[in-house]
């Protein structure tokens, strides 16, 4: 069903918001101000989620989307190909504002700024994670979807990931394959076979490490290691497998650096990692607080509390337990801190 929409501002997610025939409709690949012509993907009894198929009345910040894979019924992965990059950042800065205003009471009036590292909006991700379907042929998901769309490269892919050539490779019996490269020049690929199958691993260069993720935390290494290094202010992070680290090149130092800032650790200071990953902020912490003080990190991960512990080793202020969070505060008897850094999974804190 096609429907014709003004379409309004922005909402989380990729979507813009519109009204028809009085039930809200979220429609993507349109810009606030824009008239379109939508095809109706989904209905329940309160909104309308619809893809804009004809643009009618076009919005002065919409450009031909880079990518020959983005736009409707294709590729999900990208959510704003369709808007200038000053646009793209303007509607994220609305996004931010109305969640913080709709979930926490507050009035943000600041605004999104480029993290260091990819001034034209591509070739930034450092970890693509690409589907396989039954033939072994690479691709993304489409929106909402579990169908793969087939890709040849992916333009927002940093460019030691598309080095690696993946997409163009075959990957028999397996359910996923991510490609990673860090800020060292590390890259690896990580293999999820389908459910008892063993996956077929095309020829790769032996300098990329390439590993098959068994699940629970096991990898089989076929050849190279089963770990990258990232590099952080002079400090290198060992991280294993698929294990988490930001995505952006320039994230983890933007990250830290604002940590810093805003928290000011003083030495002496006792001082909290939530969710710590593999030690980035508590590396900084570790550091600010010195030997008087004391940083403990807390990570569900065991593979991650290991890297932690590893990266870590020369500050001995800083000390890991693996647990999940609403518990391990009981169990390890901790009933204070001057401060807490908490860098909670998409879930939230609940």
């Amino acid at each position: 069903m096609a429907i014709e929409l003004t379409v309004g501002p922005v909402a989380h997610g990729g979507w813009c918001v519109a009204r028809h025939d009085g039930r809200v409709v979220f429609v993507r690949h349109a810009l606030p101000g824009e008239r379109v012509l939508a095809e109706v993907t989904e209905e329940t009894a309160r909104f309308l989620r619809a893809d804009a198929v004809e643009i009618l009345d076009p919005s002065p910040d919409r450009v031909t989307p880079p990518c020959p894979f983005a736009g409707p019924g294709r590729c999900g992965g990208c959510d704003w190909q369709h808007a200038s990059l000053d646009a793209q950042r303007l509607l994220k800065t609305d996004v931010v504002a109305e969640q913080l205003r709709r979930l926490a009471g507050v009035e943000w009036k600041g605004v999104v700024e480029e993290v260091p590292g990819a001034p034209d909006g591509l070739g930034w991700r450092t970890r693509v994670q690409f589907a396989a379907d039954r033939d072994g042929v690479l691709g993304l998901r489409r929106h909402r979807s579990h169908d793969i769309e087939p890709i040849d490269a992916c333009l927002i892919a940093h460019p030691e990931v598309e080095n690696v050539g993946a997409e163009v490779m075959n990957w028999r019996n397996a359910s996923s394959v991510e490609v990673i490269a860090s800020n060292t020049g590390d890259q690896a690929v990580v293999i999820a076979p389908r459910p008892r199958r063993t996956v077929a691993v095309p020829d790769i260069d032996t300098s990329v490490a390439v590993f098959v993720d068994e699940g629970g935390g096991r990898s089989r290494v076929v050849h190279g290691r089963n770990h990258l290094v990232e590099r952080v202010g002079g400090r290198d992070f060992q991280v294993t497998g698929s294990g988490f680290w930001q995505v952006h090149p320039g994230a983890a130092e933007t990250l830290l650096g604002a940590v810093m800032e805003f928290a000011a650790p003083q030495p002496g200071e006792w001082a909290l990692d939530l969710y710590c990953g593999v030690g980035l902020f508590a590396a900084g912490l570790a550091e600010a607080v010195g030997p008087e003080g004391a940083v403990f990190g807390v990570e569900s991960e065991s593979v991650a509390v290991r890297d932690a512990e590893r990266n870590l080793r020369d500050l001995p202020q800083a000390r890991f337990a693996r647990g999940r969070v609403e518990n391990a505060l009981d169990r390890f008897g901790i009933e204070r801190a001057d401060l807490v850094v908490v860098d909670p999974p998409r879930a939230g804190l609940g």
